[in-house]
């Protein structure tokens, strides 16, 4: 007959004893991580991992490791447990109508868990083994300053490249469509008609810009208002209705009401 585990102890005894040691397994960090180091003492692929022998192995552990009397941490006897109930499920046959899974599939589940197990931690691995920022690499520090280079650029072509070129550049403004803004025009009717009504009342020599103000408000229309009313005022001279004087060049043109004529008539 198998020797039987002891699980439990009495409390009172434990207490009465000497204080038991408690140690961390090492190496391990819970039963499944225990139970995969096992599976790999049987040198064997955990696609045909042995779930009995594995049982076995674990549990002879767990006698050892209470025959020195260390304090083994609660999930360690759990799996214990559980690990003996499937060997008893493993080697006794299967009743008719079993309760649950059965043993065959307990194992199985247990062998994908061992080995959903390894691949994390071979994948931990790879990661570990990666190089790691401030340990096997090192960033930059302040960047470079831009290299000038002053070496001159020379362009090779023949006289066909030159003249594709131009008729490229030609094709691609021979279909643009140019819309020239109409220019807004101060005409010489207009200029006629504000200078006699405002010269009209000047009977002293006043100068022409004082007379255009109030037209010369937006600077593109500055140029077409001192045309027309120079053109204006020279046609008013012309006619008599006005009077322009200029004391010096480039001084302000003067203007001011023409005088009447004299009509000499013959006694």
């Amino acid at each position: 007959m198998a020797k039987e585990i002891p699980f439990e102890e009495d409390r009172q005894e434990r207490a009465s004893a000497d204080p038991t040691l408690v140690v961390d397994v090492g190496g391990f960090e819970g039963p499944l991580d225990l139970l995969l180091d096992l599976a790999r003492r049987q040198k064997v692929d955990l696609h045909e991992i042995s779930v009995l022998a594995l049982a076995e192995q674990y549990l002879a552990f767990i006698e050892d490791a209470r025959a020195m009397r260390l304090e083994l941490a609660a999930d360690y006897l759990v799996m214990a447990a559980w690990l003996a109930y499937l060997k008893s499920r493993l080697l006794l046959p299967e009743p008719p109508k079993p309760e649950g899974p059965s043993a065959e599939d307990l194992a199985t589940a247990l062998a994908f868990r061992l080995r959903r197990l390894e691949a994390i931690r071979q994948a931990a691995k790879l990661l570990g083994e990666r190089a790691q920022l401030g340990r096997e690499i090192f960033a930059r520090g302040e960047a470079e300053p831009p290299v000038s280079t002053n070496a001159p650029i020379r362009y090779e072509g023949n006289l066909y490249d030159l003249l594709a070129a131009y008729a490229a550049r030609r094709q691609r403004h021979l279909g643009a469509r140019v819309t020239v803004a109409r220019r807004a025009v101060w005409t010489l009717a207009e200029a006629r008609e504000a200078l006699e009504r405002l010269v009209g009342w000047a009977s002293d020599w006043v100068e022409l810009d004082s007379f255009l103000l109030r037209y010369q408000a937006e600077p593109q229309m500055r140029s077409t208002v001192l045309a027309s009313a120079l053109s204006a005022a020279l046609e008013m001279v012309r006619e008599g209705k006005a009077s322009i004087r200029q004391d010096a060049p480039f001084a302000p043109l003067m203007m001011k009401r023409g005088e009447p004529a004299l009509r000499l008539v013959a006694p």
